[in-house]
C-alpha cells in the first residue's frame, strides 16, 4: 500500500480508508465478524479508519477491534448529528462537544483521536465557538487534528478566515461526498481543500451501491439499506450506471474497482472511504487497490458524467436552512403583492 500525506498534517494515510458504519450491529454484522475485517484491512496496509459517534455501537466496535494495534492505526471520527431526542446533545457547541468527546473516547478505548471531525455544519453555533472548544482538546492532547464533513466551499473558507483571525486550530481535512456519479465537488470543494492545504476523505464513492455492479436498471438488487432506496431507483442514476459498465469490460476491470481507481485519481483526493459489509467485500476492493486508469478511460468517464456536476443530489448533502426553510426564500406575502 502506498501512503499519502494528509493535508499539511504530516500525518501518512493510505488511499483507502475504511468506514465502519457497516460495522453497527443494526447493520445485521456480528461485532466478531466486523473485528476480523478491520484487522483484515489493517493487515493489508490500510491506516486510515473512520468512524461517528453517530453510527450505533461501531465506536465500540472499532475499539474493540484494534485493541493491541492502536499505533497502527489513524483513527477518525465525527461529532455533530443528533445523539437523541436531548437538542443539546447535538452541532457543534462547547457543551456538546466536550461531552461528546468523551464519550468517543471511552468507546474506542483510547486516549486521543487523531482526526475529529464535525459531522455536519451547525449553522445555530458560531464557528469561533465549535474552533475554540476544538482548539482546547487538541490543546489538551485529546485530539490531534480536526476536520470537517460534507461542508460547502464557502462555508469552509470562513472556518479557515475565523481560524487565522482567532488564532484557532484550523480544519485540517474535509469529507466531502465524491463519486462517478457525484462531482459536485471538483468544481469548487476539492479545489478550496488545495488551496488551504486540507487532507480530503472522500465518501460514497460507490455511490451508495450503484457502483457496485449489482445494481441494474430493470433488476433487482442486494442492499436492503432504506434511507438508500430512492438512490437505487434513481433512473438518471441507473442510466449513467448502464453506460459505465461497458467501459469497465472494455477496460477488464470490476465496477467496483474502476469506481475507487476513478475517486483516488483526483490530485485532490487523499483517501476513499471504504464500507465493505462482509469479508467478500473487502477482499474484491483490496483486489483492486494497484488499478490505475489511462487517461483515456477517464476521458469516457467525463463524457458520460461531466467534470463538476452531479447526476442527482445525496439525501444525506448538507442542506443549508435557506435551503430547507420557506420564509428564508420567500419575501412575505405582503411585500410580493405590493410587487
Amino acid at each position: 500500500m502506498k501512503y499519502r500525506t494528509l493535508g499539511q498534517t504530516g500525518i501518512q494515510v493510505s488511499p483507502y480508508a475504511l468506514g465502519t458504519l457497516m460495522f453497527a450491529t443494526a447493520m445485521g454484522n456480528e461485532p466478531e465478524e466486523s473485528g476480523r475485517i478491520i484487522n483484515k484491512a489493517l493487515d493489508a496496509g490500510v491506516n486510515l479508519v473512520d468512524c461517528a459517534d453517530r453510527y450505533g455501537d461501531a465506536e465500540d466496535v472499532l475499539g474493540k477491534a484494534i485493541k493491541g494495534r492502536r499505533d497502527e492505526v489513524v483513527l477518525a471520527t465525527k461529532v455533530g448529528m443528533p445523539m437523541g431526542e436531548d437538542p443539546n446533545r447535538q452541532g457543534g457547541s462547547r457543551r456538546w462537544i466536550t461531552t461528546a468527546v468523551e464519550d468517543s473516547l471511552r468507546r474506542l478505548g483510547t486516549d486521543y483521536i487523531d482526526i475529529y471531525q464535525l459531522h455536519r455544519p451547525d449553522p445555530n453555533t458560531d464557528l469561533e465557538e465549535t474552533l475554540s472548544a476544538l482548539t482546547d482538546l487538541v490543546q489538551a492532547g485529546k485530539i490531534r487534528a480536526i476536520g470537517s464533513s460534507t461542508t460547502p466551499s464557502s462555508m469552509m473558507v470562513e472556518a479557515q478566515w475565523v481560524a487565522e483571525r482567532r488564532g484557532l486550530q484550523r480544519f485540517r481535512t474535509e469529507q466531502p461526498p465524491y463519486s462517478i456519479l457525484n462531482r459536485g465537488v471538483e468544481r469548487e470543494v476539492l479545489p478550496v481543500a488545495q488551496q488551504y492545504g486540507m487532507g480530503t476523505l472522500v465518501w460514497g464513492p460507490f455511490g451508495q451501491g450503484l457502483l457496485t455492479g449489482r445494481v441494474r436498471k430493470g433488476g433487482t438488487n442486494d442492499l436492503k439499506r432504506a434511507q438508500f432506496s430512492r438512490h437505487l431507483t434513481d433512473e438518471r442514476r441507473l442510466d449513467v450506471v448502464e453506460q459505465l459498465i461497458p467501459i469497465a469490460e472494455e477496460a477488464g476491470l470490476p465496477m467496483t474497482h474502476l469506481a475507487m481507481a476513478f475517486t483516488i485519481a483526483h490530485p485532490g483526493v487523499t483517501s476513499a472511504l471504504l464500507g465493505p459489509r462482509t469479508m467478500a467485500h473487502l477482499d474484491d476492493l483490496l483486489a483492486g487497490a494497484d488499478v490505475v486508469l489511462s487517461d483515456e478511460v477517464l476521458d469516457k468517464i467525463d463524457q458520460i458524467v461531466p467534470p463538476g456536476t452531479d447526476v442527482s443530489a445525496l439525501d444525506q448533502e448538507y442542506q443549508p436552512p435557506a435551503i430547507q426553510t420557506p420564509h428564508l426564500r420567500r419575501r412575505p406575502a405582503a411585500e410580493r403583492s405590493a410587487a
